[in-house]
C-alpha cells in the first residue's frame, strides 16, 4: 500500500475523527482509523461501534492498493504539526509498520491488522430526506443547549426527532429536555410520509454539528428502526439511535403564561453575566425583580459577596420576583436570533416560556428556581 495525498484534505478528515473515536478504549482497534486504498480513492473509517464515521478522499495519488488502520490520534497530532499544504507520502512496509514521510520528518507508526476492525452492513430502506445543512444545523445548536446528562433517564441524552404539523405544514420539530429546561425547534420539510421518530445521541448531535458547520450542501438523512444515517457530499455518519421514548413534552409548554417581559437580547446576556461573577461555581441562581420599565438583576453567594444591577425593560403587569439558573438563561438568550427576549410568565414558581420573535418556529421553556 503506498500513497500521496496533501497533509491539508486528509487533517480535515482525521480531524472529524477525533470526534468520533473514544480516546479510552478496551479494544485498541477502536482507538485507530481505517485508511482503505481502492478504486483511485482514499476511504477513512472510524467507530465507536454506535457511530461510524466514513469519508472519501479523491485527491489522492495511488500507487498501490490496500489498507490498514493506525492510531487516530497520534496520526492527527503529527498533522497538525506538519506545514500546511504538505505532501504525505505514506507506504505499509508491513503489517504492522506504516511508513510516513514528508519534507526532513520520517515516521515509523505501529498498525494493527483490518481483519480485526469491526464491520457494519446498514442497509436504509426508508425514505431519503434532504435538508438544507444550515437550516438543519440552527436547529441542532437550538435544542442542544438542553440536552440531558443524567444517564439513569437514558431517553433525555439526546435530541428527540420528529414529524409535527401546524396550519396544514408539516415540520420536522428537534426537541431536548434535562426537565430544567426545554429546547424545541422545528424546520418546514415537505412530501415527507416515511419517517422513524428518532432519539439522536448528544455525541453523534455534536458530531454532525462539527461537521455541517463546515459545508452548505445539502444533508441527506435516512432513518431505520434503530439507525440514522447522514450524508453530507462525501462524509457520511451513521448513528445508533437511543432506545426508549421521549416523553410527551407538550404537556409542559405553557399555555396561560399571560405576563410578557421584553428585554433587549444582548443587555440580559451581559447583565447576567456581570452579576454572576461573584458566584464562583455558578449553583447560585440568579433573582430578577420585574417591575414595569425595568429588570434589576440580583445575584448572593455566602461565600464571595453579591453583584447587583438594573436594566431597561418593559412588563405588562405588576411587579414579579422570579429566579433562574443563571447559566440556563445564558444558554437560551444566546439562540435567540432577535435583538429583543420575549418572556411570557405566569407567577414566580410555574414554568415559563421563552420565545424569539424572529423565529416562530423556536421556542424555550426554563423551570425557576427556589432562592
Amino acid at each position: 500500500m503506498q500513497f500521496t495525498v496533501n497533509r491539508d484534505i486528509l487533517l480535515r478528515s482525521l480531524n472529524f475523527v477525533q470526534g468520533v473515536i473514544e480516546k479510552k478504549n478496551t479494544l485498541p482497534i477502536l482507538s485507530n482509523v481505517l485508511l482503505q486504498l481502492k478504486d483511485s480513492k482514499l476511504n477513512i473509517v472510524a467507530t465507536d461501534l454506535d457511530l461510524i464515521f466514513y469519508d472519501e478522499i479523491t485527491e489522492v495519488k495511488i500507487n498501490t492498493e490496500g489498507s490498514t488502520t493506525t492510531s487516530a490520534a497520534i496520526l492527527y497530532d503529527i498533522l497538525r504539526k506538519i506545514s500546511p499544504n504538505s505532501e504525505l507520502r505514506f507506504d505499509l512496509k508491513s503489517e504492522n509498520k506504516l511508513s510516513l514521510k514528508s519534507h526532513n520528518s520520517d515516521f515509523n507508526l505501529l498498525c494493527l491488522p483490518t481483519d480485526n476492525f469491526p464491520t457494519f452492513s446498514d442497509k436504509f430502506d426508508s425514505q431519503e430526506i434532504t435538508l438544507e445543512s444550515r437550516k438543519f444545523l440552527k436547529l441542532l445548536n437550538k435544542t442542544r443547549i438542553s440536552i440531558s446528562n443524567d444517564d439513569t433517564r437514558h431517553y433525555l441524552n439526546g435530541i428527540y426527532l420528529h414529524l409535527t404539523e401546524a396550519k396544514g405544514r408539516n415540520f420536522l420539530t428537534g426537541v431536548a429536555t434535562d426537565s430544567h429546561r426545554l429546547s424545541s425547534s422545528s424546520l418546514e420539510v415537505e412530501n415527507i410520509n416515511d419517517f422513524f421518530s428518532v432519539i439522536l445521541p448528544r455525541k453523534t448531535v455534536f458530531q454532525l454539528c462539527s461537521v455541517l458547520s463546515e459545508s452548505s450542501i445539502k444533508l441527506i438523512m435516512q432513518t431505520s428502526e434503530n439507525k440514522i444515517k447522514f450524508k453530507l457530499g462525501k462524509i457520511t455518519l451513521i448513528s445508533k439511535v437511543i432506545d426508549g421514548k421521549f416523553p410527551d413534552y407538550r404537556k409542559v409548554v405553557p399555555t396561560q403564561n399571560d405576563k410578557i417581559l421584553t428585554v433587549s437580547s444582548k443587555d440580559f446576556i451581559n447583565s447576567i453575566e456581570r452579576v454572576a461573577s461573584v458566584s464562583i461555581d455558578r449553583k447560585e441562581g440568579v433573582k430578577l425583580v420585574i417591575n414595569k420599565d425595568n429588570l434589576q438583576l440580583s445575584v448572593n453567594s455566602a461565600n464571595s459577596g453579591e453583584g447587583n444591577e438594573k436594566i431597561k425593560a418593559d412588563f405588562n403587569s405588576e411587579n414579579l420576583n422570579i429566579s433562574f439558573n443563571s447559566k440556563y438563561l445564558i444558554d437560551i438568550a444566546s439562540e435567540i436570533e432577535d435583538k429583543k427576549l420575549k418572556i411570557n410568565l405566569k407567577d414566580s414558581v410555574s414554568p415559563v416560556l421563552i420565545e424569539d420573535v424572529s423565529d416562530k418556529n423556536s421556542f424555550y421553556v426554563i423551570m425557576p428556581m427556589k432562592i
